[in-house]
């Protein structure tokens, strides 16, 4: 079966401890490089010999070598810089918020960005090595208008064919590295359900109603001309930083634009009453394209209490009253650390999770 799996995951893993005690080790300047990269393909190696003992075809490398799952790679654009967020604000209680990124300069990307990471996890793995990288609207959601150099881009469609350019770059250096199985992390369109996000993107000077079309334009520019090998998804959820969330509301605004995009399936959270209900599963079915298909991320990342089988399938069984069966597969919703921090639950919660999700794509799907 091609990618996505029937029993498949969004990325991110938890950090062992001496992961996390070596990077910080590094950031105080008392570990030099070379041995943080040692220790981080320690545990990469010992990542994936784990993924693949539970089952997964789809193996990654947790994101290990990251501190954010979309500025780490979004701060390598050229043009693009760090700054602190004014948007809107995680629940989690006293936590700090993530930085944004800013458009000082023309985008480009004049060096591969993490197409060495990529090489590594696939020379370590004998499964299917699955890349995860921001989607290229996470240049705009956060920040909007106001955080894209009027100067560098007095007009957006200029801007906006840049980052497509830069995208296809750096698709192309993970492509020569041999991947074949990529993600696109999208926070955008989920995010865009919820009405105090819509606000947040009226004070940046941007309208809510045009953006999920915005954005399903820029992922198809930027996957313009991809070779046909190379299997891409999108991922989108509604916050995942420390367990937390940010946005709540269904699909329905958003179906359309997100199920125009040119990929080949779409990870989609459904842990919770946050996202709807399964009813915006009919677009993609009535849309005549029988070759997408949807990820159903049932299993929660967010706490460590394990979902029963019986309960993950009859969800199942409720999801394929909208898209027919055969067109859809299991994850968790999101990762387990799309930061470093880590979300609220043990590494063995994490694993008996994954466990769980290939036990009944087993039993659901054979």
């Amino acid at each position: 079966m091609n990618a996505p799996f029937r029993a498949d995951q969004v990325g991110s893993l938890l950090r062992p401890a001496d992961l996390a005690q070596a990077r910080r080790r590094f950031k105080a300047g008392q570990l030099a490089a070379g041995e943080l990269a040692a220790i981080e393909d320690r545990a990469v190696r010992d990542a994936v010999r784990r993924q693949q003992d539970i089952g997964l075809q789809g193996i990654t490398d947790g994101e290990f070598r990251r501190d954010w799952w979309h500025l780490d790679f979004l701060s390598r654009l050229d043009g693009v810089v760090l700054q602190e967020n004014p948007g809107a604000k995680f629940n989690a209680e006293g936590s700090e918020q993530p930085p944004i990124a800013a458009v000082t300069g023309k985008v480009a990307c004049s060096k591969p960005i993490m197409a060495s990471d990529f090489a590594f996890l696939k020379s370590v793995t004998t499964g299917t090595p699955k890349m995860t990288i921001p989607s290229p609207s996470m240049l705009h959601l956060r920040g909007g208008r106001a955080a894209i150099s009027q100067q560098a881009y007095p007009d957006l469609a200029e801007f906006w064919a840049d980052v497509a350019a830069a995208y296809r770059a750096a698709i192309g250096h993970l492509y020569d590295a041999g991947c074949r199985y990529l993600q696109l992390d999208d926070i955008t369109f989920a995010y865009l359900c919820d009405a105090k996000i819509q606000a947040n993107c009226r004070a940046n000077g941007d309208d809510p109603a045009l953006l999920p079309r915005t954005y399903a334009d820029a992922i198809n520019a930027a996957l313009a001309g991809k070779p046909d090998d190379l299997r891409v998804t999108i991922h989108t959820c509604r916050g995942n930083f420390k367990s937390a969330w940010v946005a709540q509301g269904g699909y329905e605004p958003v179906v359309e634009a997100m199920f125009s995009t040119r990929v080949d399936g779409y990870f989609m959270e459904f842990d919770s009453e946050r996202a709807g209900g399964f009813e915006p599963l009919h677009v993609l079915h009535d849309s005549g394209d029988k070759g997408k298909k949807v990820v159903l991320g049932l299993v929660t990342t967010k706490v460590g209490a394990l979902e029963s089988r019986d309960a993950l399938k009859r969800r199942i069984d409720e999801a394929a009253k909208a898209l027919p069966l055969e067109r859809l597969c299991l994850s968790p919703q999101c990762g387990f650390s799309s930061t470093h921090h880590g979300n609220a639950l043990s590494a063995d919660d994490q694993w008996r999770k994954l466990e769980r999700v290939v036990e009944v794509a087993h039993e659901v799907w054979g």
